[in-house]
């Protein structure tokens, strides 16, 4: 019995300790790091590494140096430069349901878009936010940069 309440004990730590939270799903993945790369979460920024899971709601940021490659489940393909702020706001892929949707924002630096499968099936879904403006995805690929 004492056993059955250890394991149920630290199965409850680490759901409340996994920093991938429950309430968003993982939407993808930190494929190549360079330098300093932090991803900022609701609980605060944490240091990104190969692997990192991305959620809806994250801030991937680097410095000076720093770059960053996130392949997304629908295969789209995001490398971000040095100095860079890149915010996930709104993500679905559900093709079986229609429930197609990428809506991104570029606070500053440098973004590398290839698309994926959810700009291939529908193109008017795909967003990307800059400070002067918005992307709408017609295309394959583009690159942007916000001059500080």
């Amino acid at each position: 019995m004492k056993h059955l309440f250890a394991c149920w004990g630290i199965f409850f730590a680490l759901c409340i300790l996994n920093p991938a939270s429950a309430d968003e799903p993982i939407i993808g993945y930190i494929k190549t790091i360079s330098d300093q790369t932090t991803i900022d979460e609701r609980d605060g920024p944490v240091k990104a590494s190969l692997g990192s899971p991305i959620q809806v709601g994250n801030v991937i940021k680097t410095d000076q140096n720093g770059s960053a490659g996130i392949t997304l489940k629908d295969n789209t393909i995001l490398s971000i430069g040095p100095n860079t702020e890149f915010k996930i706001e709104a993500y679905q892929f559900e093709p079986q349901q229609d429930k197609l949707q990428l809506n991104a924002s570029l606070l500053k630096g440098t973004l590398h878009y290839i698309s994926g499968v959810i700009a291939k099936l529908k193109p008017e879904a795909v967003t990307v936010k800059t400070p002067t403006g918005v992307i709408a995805v017609r295309g394959t690929r583009f690159l942007v940069k916000i001059e500080e």
